[in-house]
This record gives structure tokens, C-alpha cells and sequence, in this order.
């Protein structure tokens, strides 16, 4: 099913002539060396993160995505065959790629992060679960629950996105932005597990997100705010 398994050591590996780089395509350097930034970070928390590239990716796979198993977080690169590999970014100059994919990779290690602090679908103190629904059918109740933990779980992913942007790329902020702002008002169902826009809007002005120096953990302030209004 998988093409490789790298470890993060390896991927320091890719800038030179190495087996495992002639075995990527120059697509999968490219991304795996713009998302290099957050890999590297990602090690000095230590993250359990292993990263597979398919050989081919399945018409619904994404790009980019964070998987988990066995204790570990598995970063999948789904490029090869994807149409999506090219779309998500087609409307964006090709010297504005590498801030945009490093952004998504920042969204899929704040995934993983996520996982390893024990707060996975968790909501913060303080907060607690209120459902929207009045449906007797239980099936329909834990469908809609999953929505809601879903979409909170992307929203600190998106804004865990942002802060590493503002952290590492200030002058790209606006950018990232916009076109983060952009794919959710577009390509997401209102409501569903992937309408992180109450979140995203209140990111617009960077100074909300407050730096401290660990990424991650500036989405919390505003991941908070957003779940009162969401």
C-alpha cells in the first residue's frame, strides 16, 4: 500500500543525492523539504511522527494528512496520481508554495500534538459538551457529535497553523491567511466537521494569535473564543 516510511532523521537526508531522495519524486522533495521546518520543531517536542508517501493516491485523498497508529503519528503524502496536489495551491504564485505548505504541515503536526498532551477531542476546562440535537435515532446523535469534534479539532489545527506562520513567517501571514480563509468559505459543508470559518475570522488580524514562542500552544486563546460562537 505505502511506497516508503521515512523517519524525521532521513529527511535531513533529501537535500542530497541519497537513496531515499532518488526514490521520491521532485514533487515529494519539494513538499517534504517545505514542510522540513515544522518536521525539524516537531523532533525537539518529540513528536512520534513517521512520515509515508503513497505510490498512489486513492480519489479522495488529500495531499497532506495525519494519520495515527499503534501510539505514533503517521504524516501521509498522497501526491503521486492527485489532482488535489496541484489544485490546492493553483491559485497561488509557485514562489508562494513552499509558505503554504509549510502552513499545512504545521496543521497536520498540531494534529499530532494534539494526540500526544492526551486532548484529542477534548475541550478545554471549563467547557462543556451541549449538543445541538433533539433526534431520539442515537445513530444520528453520535454522527452529529462527531461533526462538532471534528470541526473543533480542525479549528485548533488551523489556528495552530496560523501561529506557526506568524512565529516563523510574519510577512506571509496575510497570505496564509487569505487563503485558508479562502478554501473554508469555499470547500467546506456549512456545519460540518471541516467549517473551522468562525475560528479562521478571528484570526484575520495576526495580532490576536499572541506569540510565545511555542506554536501550538498560541491556538488555544483563540480556539476558546471561537468555541463560544461556533
Amino acid at each position: 500500500m505505502f511506497k516508503s516510511l521515512l523517519s524525521l532523521s532521513s529527511l535531513a537526508l533529501l537535500a542530497g543525492a541519497t537513496a531515499q531522495a532518488a526514490d521520491l519524486t521532485a514533487l515529494e522533495q519539494r513538499w517534504l523539504q517545505a514542510a522540513s521546518p515544522v518536521l525539524a520543531y516537531s523532533r525537539t517536542l518529540k513528536l512520534p511522527v513517521d512520515i509515508i508517501v503513497q505510490p498512489q493516491a486513492r480519489a479522495t485523498d488529500v495531499p497532506l494528512a495525519m494519520g495515527f497508529d499503534g501510539g505514533r503519528c503517521k504524516l501521509v503524502l498522497s501526491l503521486r496520481g492527485n489532482p488535489q496536489a496541484e489544485a490546492v495551491l493553483s491559485a497561488v504564485p509557485p514562489e508562494r508554495h513552499d509558505e503554504l505548505i509549510e502552513a499545512m504541515a504545521a496543521h497536520e503536526v498540531a494534529h499530532c500534538w494534539r494526540h500526544a498532551q492526551g486532548a484529542w477531542k477534548a475541550l478545554p476546562a471549563g467547557f462543556a459538551e451541549v449538543g445541538e440535537e433533539n433526534a431520539a435515532d442515537t445513530h444520528l446523535l453520535a454522527a452529529s457529535k462527531a461533526l462538532r469534534e471534528s470541526r473543533r479539532e480542525e479549528a485548533y489545527a488551523d489556528l495552530a497553523a496560523l501561529a506557526w506562520t506568524r512565529h516563523r513567517n510574519p510577512d506571509a501571514y496575510g497570505r496564509v491567511h487569505g487563503w485558508l480563509e479562502k478554501v473554508r468559505s469555499q470547500h467546506t459543508v456549512a456545519r460540518g466537521g471541516h467549517d473551522t470559518r468562525t475560528w479562521v475570522a478571528l484570526a484575520r488580524d495576526a495580532r490576536r494569535i499572541k506569540p510565545t514562542g511555542s506554536p501550538f500552544e498560541d491556538a488555544a486563546p483563540l480556539w476558546r473564543e471561537g468555541l463560544l460562537r461556533d
